[in-house]
């Protein structure tokens, strides 16, 4: 074949275009989803359990907290463990609702915050608080606006710590409620999860989030806490992670028992917000891991274009075979990842979210030359 001839012809560009785009798809399926999709837990003969500081961050959260703090509250979990709430100058009755919930639960530590933190926006001033007021060495963290998905989030998070890992990412599930907006943002969430565990799996970890997120004080101290991206309004959760996970020190846990439940966004407003706060702080990832992350994203947002080009101007019957064979190996992978990760009624989406990926990046690319809120509430 005369190589000449062959890419003097337009459609044969687009169309070796089409398969190099496709091939890579395929190589991070095969390569790093893959590590979602099939991972089992080993689990020790002899497990030992830790004590532990579940720290929540809240400010003018009461409707929240007397919502979903019991569920931080009723933990089976016997070794010793304390729930602080850190009240970041609330004006509402959050003060008050924790001091009823006090009454009852003696593991509950109240933390109140009556003066702002200057320059320090976000929530990292009264996470750090809450990170130095815990009495154990391992902390969990969630939101006022998460609640585990069962009594035993407590315990099999801290499982996963052994000698060596000092961070365990969780996953933070969106509550599921009728509507497309809804299946939009949880399948967001969860290809987000995909992203970062099969990352971590492949010794690559790059984030995790603060709904469902823990480590060890050392860590934490030992990269100085927040300090790097105290500016920024957000990154407590990803840039930190970014900064102090390893290959040798952080672990997953996609058990069902770990996961937590937060309300999703109600309108594509409040979406586009949270986005915006992403996406600010992803701007300060590593290099490698910013050059990872968006050759995946080139990828998605170029696929459907050279699609439907390659259509046109190849023989369509070539194009379809390398749709099809790309398309079976995706649905091999997130379907199994989903069920894992309790998402099985997105699975008969997957085509619809394939394709509406390209819209995602158009919609949601301005918010990485937005600034973000620097109100974290």
């Amino acid at each position: 074949m005369n190589l000449t001839n062959f890419f003097g012809q337009p459609g044969n560009i687009v169309f070796v275009s089409f398969c190099f785009v496709a091939g890579i798809q395929i190589f991070y399926y095969l390569f790093f989803f893959s590590r979602v999709a099939f991972y089992k837990f080993k689990k020790r003969n002899i497990n030992q359990t830790h004590p532990v500081s579940v720290i929540i961050c809240a400010r003018d959260e009461a409707a929240n907290i007397a919502k979903n703090l019991p569920g931080a509250l009723v933990q089976k979990y016997n070794t010793t463990h304390e729930v602080i709430v850190v009240n970041d100058n609330s004006i509402d009755e959050s003060r008050y609702v924790l001091e009823e919930y006090q009454r009852t639960f003696k593991q509950l530590k109240i933390v109140e915050l009556k003066q702002e933190a200057r320059f320090i926006p976000g929530k990292k001033f009264p996470l750090s608080v809450g990170i130095k007021t815990a009495r154990h060495e391992i902390v969990l963290l969630t939101d006022a606006d998460c609640v585990p998905a069962t009594e035993n989030w407590i315990e099999k998070m801290q499982e996963r710590f052994s000698d060596g890992i000092e961070i365990v990412l969780g996953y933070g599930a969106f509550q599921k409620r009728k509507g497309l907006l809804n299946k939009l943002i949880r399948w967001e969430g969860f290809h987000t999860a995909l992203q970062y565990f099969s990352y971590a799996q492949a010794g690559i970890p790059y984030m995790g989030v603060g709904r469902n997120l823990s480590y060890k004080k050392q860590v934490f101290f030992r990269h100085k806490g927040f300090t790097s991206h105290n500016h920024l309004p957000g990154g407590d959760d990803d840039l930190f992670v970014n900064k102090a996970a390893t290959k040798q020190n952080t672990t997953i846990s996609v058990d069902c028992d770990t996961f937590t439940i937060t309300e999703p966004p109600h309108s594509w407003k409040q979406w586009k917000r949270q986005k915006a706060r992403h996406y600010s702080a992803s701007k300060y990832y590593k290099r490698s891991h910013k050059i990872l992350l968006g050759v995946y994203a080139l990828t998605l947002f170029l696929f459907y274009p050279l699609f439907v080009s390659a259509i046109l101007f190849f023989d369509w019957r070539w194009v379809v075979g390398v749709f099809l064979f790309r398309f079976i190996i995706q649905n091999i992978f997130l379907i199994r990842s989903m069920k894992k990760l309790g998402e099985k009624d997105l699975a008969g989406w997957i085509l619809f979210f394939d394709i509406w990926m390209f819209f995602y990046y158009l919609i949601f690319a301005g918010t990485l030359f937005k600034r973000a809120p620097r109100n974290w509430k």
